[in-house]
């Protein structure tokens, strides 16, 4: 199990420090996602995707929820006024909660893209002054002894805090 810590770094050569011994401390490469304004990270460094910014995967979520009661129900009102030939009425009601979950999820990711994550709002002020936030993902009994290392060597570095789990595709 992965927990996700978030550090906010004063500028990029902290990040680059910051990088460096979070690699001597073999956390990999791709468990770390730093967070900048446009353009300012350099290309090496690994930058936080589209699921790590944004409410991409809650926005999918809900829209499938949403959208599936709605083509239950879509289909539930077939069952009380069907056609005059409808003669498959049970598939008829799972068709179309299948396709107002899959309508829902995608109409509803497509929204949620441009939302930013609701765990980064605390940083988006110093992310837009010019700090860098990294979030780093590590096995929750390495929690501690990340936090002391970055405190230990890096006291200019903020600890942001721990989201308590790791979403999947991020």
């Amino acid at each position: 199990m992965k927990r996700r810590l978030y550090f906010m770094l004063p500028d990029l050569g902290s990040a680059r420090a910051m990088m460096d011994e979070l690699l001597l401390a073999r956390i990999d490469e791709r468990h770390m996602h730093f967070c900048a304004r446009e353009g300012m990270l350099p290309a090496d460094m690994p930058e936080a995707n589209s699921f790590q910014k944004t409410d991409l995967v809650h926005g999918a979520e809900v829209g499938m929820l949403i959208g599936g009661i709605a083509g239950l129900l879509a289909g539930c009102l077939w069952l009380i006024f069907p056609p005059e030939s409808m003669e498959m009425r049970i598939l008829a009601v799972l068709v179309s909660a299948i396709g107002g979950a899959l309508f829902g999820s995608w109409a509803s990711a497509k929204a949620a893209k441009s939302i930013p994550r609701s765990s980064l709002k605390p940083f988006l002020e110093d992310i837009e002054s010019g700090k860098v936030l990294l979030m780093v993902d590590v096995p929750f009994k390495r929690i501690t002894e990340i936090q002391q290392l970055v405190s230990n060597r890096h006291p200019e570095i903020c600890f942001g805090g721990v989201d308590p789990q790791v979403p999947v595709f991020s």
